[in-house]
């Protein structure tokens, strides 16, 4: 009996150590007092084998004696074994900061950090831009006849933006610009998603561009030169990186640049000759001034001892001589401004070069830092303002459309795709508003930047297809009154562009968090580089306790022992608690697959892409309890809320079984299994009434809808009619209507009417002949039900409108030509 207590309280004791990280004096003193106290007792072999342990513990726990012998031979086989870090990687480790996703890497997350980001709000002179300006930009634009007729925004709105500042979002007021923040600047891309094309056109010189490296690296003459320029659109920038043969792998750019001497007016000037062919270059065909990427050479060492000078940017006027410019790309559904620029020889002084000649050799660091922030913003936002937009239209669109004398709305067949579209609007809404937030507090999110591009713009696929699909023939018909199709054919776009999301999924999200945001990795790398023996025992054994920690807290919280502590009260304590017990696991499992694949972690990249989208999950998450806390709430909500958290972190528990089925060493596939699932899963698809409850609410005029429809283009003063101002129109109307369709219906279906009243119209009238709906009703109806039908209508053409060449056009109605008589044959 005193064996098995002796081994019982030898669990708990260390799994209490573990979990608390406490070290190996904490874990000798347990076994040490155990192992006495069955030598003490008649449990001599328990007792002896528990100082065993103790023993062990203390020389390989105890920096004093660790170091003597082990540590050296720990350290000579990391450094065969750890991977070799590029310098162009370890330029994107460096760029940005760790904040919330360090904290889920970690296992053991801090909340009061992430709740620690206070939020402000907008600015009264952001609310009123967006309430202003945001709305007449959108109701300038019909998708049809930016995508068909003209294949460009309108003139007037071109003027507009210029004018009101769309293009100077993040230059400040010193400037010119309008000095938004990244919240401000979300929110306007939101609204302007009415419009693929609108959104790309002003997201676009406000992320990944001239605008943003002038102001964090530009010389103090250029930022006076440009930056007002750009601000009020006298000049349009575009940003040269990508090329034929350089995509998502941007550090290969075959682009050259090299330093020489040219004579300009009988003066000889020191610059640059520049070799280079672009291509998928947004804003290109209309851009004045043209940033570029290319890799220096300085073969004459005009410059320096150094012949290979390095990834660097320039800014080129777009008159220079020897660059080709203005052809375009046809992006696929949607026309945005998408061209190539090629150079040949084309020569620039070296002060074109962005911050001068200090910054030869940086454009890397310059990229991938303004990138961390623009990435978070531009597409997250459009894809977010995109699942709003389809949300309040399919919404609205279910909720008229009748079939089988109910609103398809009312079919679950519908309501499934109506509560996930609703989710994932939900959880892009704050989790872009979110990270946006942190940004205005100073972060630089490298990591969250991989995951909202990624995980938000495949909830815009997914979204954009469900409405597609509730939306049916509506949808599939284009033309001007077709407010969908273009936008859904235009999704490649952003799965595509800013790092692809199968690239970025795969090896960004986990490859670069591994290290950026592993508390101990990085420490052990530079540690590794520096040959520092004792900064290595320090990060290993660190480490080491990390997974010691990690295991224990995922072992015990497997079995709802000891649930974290969180600051959450009411239906998000669950959640918040959960995601403790899958960031344990999740550690456990980062560190499991480094250790046991080593450097071929890299190349294992479906594994690698599995444990990029539990930390996903879990960061998504953790956006939508931080805006549950942080914002008030409405009837409703607390359905979308489980429904939203439940989907994401059974994702979260889908994307661990994967990983432990996959891993290559199957006996650690299956311990990983046992410690972080030891009850197995806990989360299961939604429930089917979340599903009814949601629907119901984002199909009519419910505080719910209002919710997630705030600051969207909902207004219907604009030069083009506004579909969602029209839907939310009909819902405030529904409810009396419903009750006059039950009326004539009920009557129909008794005989009371007579059974050519097959349309509503006519039952209107037929139940106001009869008595059964008075004149003010039957008026009521006449309007409303003119305008559900102007809202399920279609457009149509005429027959040759297709045909670019009428000359190939096949009249297949025309009478054919009598055939020819043949001869008749003489036969003798």
């Amino acid at each position: 009996m005193l064996t098995l207590l002796l081994i019982v309280l030898a669990i708990v004791g260390l799994l209490v150590v573990m979990r608390r990280e406490a070290g190996a004096p904490a874990a000798l003193a347990v076994l040490g007092v155990l192992g006495l106290v069955g030598l003490l007792f008649d449990a001599e072999i328990i007792g002896g084998l528990l100082l065993l342990g103790a023993a062990a513990v203390a020389v390989a726990g105890l920096p004093a004696l660790r170091r003597k012998w082990l540590t050296p031979r720990l350290f000579a086989t990391f450094k065969k074994v750890a991977p070799k870090v590029s310098a162009t990687e370890r330029t994107a480790l460096e760029a940005g900061s760790v904040s919330w996703d360090g904290e889920l890497f970690s296992g053991k997350p801090q909340w009061e950090k992430l709740l620690a980001f206070k939020d402000d709000g907008l600015r009264n002179d952001e609310q009123a831009f967006l309430d202003n300006q945001c709305a007449k930009a959108a109701g300038m634009c019909n998708a049809w006849d930016i995508a068909q007729e003209r294949a460009d925004l309108p003139q007037q709105l071109w003027d507009y933006l210029k004018k009101e500042g769309f293009f100077g979002m993040i230059i400040p007021k010193e400037y010119g610009g309008l000095g938004f923040s990244a919240k401000a600047q979300s929110m306007v891309l939101q609204k302007l998603s009415a419009n693929e094309t609108l959104m790309v056109t002003v997201g676009v010189p406000n992320s990944l561009g001239p605008g943003e490296l002038l102001l964090k690296y530009g010389s103090q003459d250029q930022k006076d030169h440009y930056l007002p320029r750009l601000s009020d659109g006298r000049e349009i920038p575009c940003f040269g990186l990508t090329g034929p043969r350089a995509g998502s792998d941007a550090t290969s750019l075959p682009d050259t640049g090299v330093v020489c001497k040219q004579t300009i007016n009988g003066e000889e000037v020191l610059g640059l000759r520049l070799n280079f062919e672009k291509r998928w270059i947004t804003l290109a065909p209309i851009a004045t001034v043209v940033g570029l990427a290319f890799r220096l050479f300085d073969p004459e060492k005009l410059l320096g001892d150094e012949e290979d000078r390095g990834i660097t940017l320039a800014l080129i006027p777009r008159d220079t001589d020897g660059m080709e410019i203005g052809r375009r790309h046809h992006p696929i559904g949607s026309p945005f401004m998408n061209g190539p620029i090629i150079g040949k020889d084309v020569f620039v002084p070296l002060d074109t070069i962005i911050g001068g000649p200090d910054m030869i050799g940086q454009g890397w660091r310059m990229l991938v830092e303004c990138l961390s922030i623009g990435r978070c913003i531009t597409l997250p936002s459009g894809a977010t303002g995109t699942a709003r937009y389809a949300l309040g239209w399919s919404g609205g669109f279910t909720r008229v459309r009748r079939q089988f004398n109910v609103p398809v709305a009312e079919m679950e067949g519908v309501q499934e795709p109506l509560a996930r579209m609703a989710a994932l609007a939900y959880i892009s809404q704050a989790t872009v508003y979110q990270t946006a937030n942190m940004i205005d507090h100073g972060e630089k999110p490298a990591v969250p930047s991989a995951i909202l591009k990624s995980q938000l713009t495949e909830f815009q696929r997914v979204l954009l297809s469900d409405a597609m699909d509730v939306h049916g023939g509506k949808a599939v018909t284009l033309g001007p009154r077709n407010y969908l199709g273009i936008g859904y054919s235009a999704n490649p776009v952003a799965i595509t562009v800013e790092g692809a999301n199968i690239m970025t999924r795969n090896l960004m999200i986990f490859g670069q968090g591994a290290i950026r945001c592993h508390p101990y990795v990085l420490d052990e790398l530079a540690a590794k580089d520096a040959n520092d023996m004792q900064a290595f025992d320090k990060a290993f054994f660190g480490h080491a306790g990390l997974i010691f920690g990690n295991s224990a807290r995922a072992f015990t919280l497997g079995f709802g022992i000891g649930k974290a502590s969180v600051p959450f009260d009411g239906p998000a304590a669950a959640y918040a608690q959960d995601i403790a017990r899958l960031s344990a696991g999740f550690g456990l499992c980062a560190d499991a697959a480094m250790a046991s694949l080593g450097s071929a972690l890299k190349k294992r990249e479906m594994i690698s892409a599995r444990l990029g989208d539990v930390l996903s999950n879990l960061y998504l998450t953790s956006m939508v309890l931080k805006q549950w806390q942080a914002g008030s709430k409405v009837e409703g909500e607390e359905a979308l809320l489980h429904y939203s958290c439940r989907f994401l972190l059974q994702r979260a528990e889908q994307a661990f079984v994967e990983i432990f089925d996959n891993l290559p060493n199957r006996a650690l596939g299956k311990t990983l299994n046992a410690v972080v699932m030891p009850t197995g899963r806990r989360w299961n698809k939604p429930h089917d009434d979340l599903a009814r409850d949601i629907a119901r609410r984002v199909s009519t005029h419910s505080a719910l809808r209002t919710k997630l429809l705030e600051n969207t283009w909902d207004t219907d003063d604009g030069e083009q009619r506004n579909p969602l101002a029209r839907y939310n129109a009909l819902l405030i109307d529904y409810d009396r209507a419903e009750a006059l369709y039950r009326t004539v219906n009920k009557a129909y279906a008794k005989g009371e009417l007579p059974q050519t009243a097959l349309h509503p119209e006519a039952r209107v009238e037929a139940g106001l002949e009869k008595g059964l709906i008075s004149a003010e009703d039957a008026e009521f109806m006449r309007t409303f039900e003119a305008e559900v039908l102007e809202m399920l209508t279609v457009d149509d053409f005429a027959y040759d409108a297709f045909a670019k060449n009428k000359s190939t056009l096949i009249d297949h109605n025309e009478t054919p030509a009598p055939a020819p008589k043949q001869a008749e044959e003489n036969v003798k």
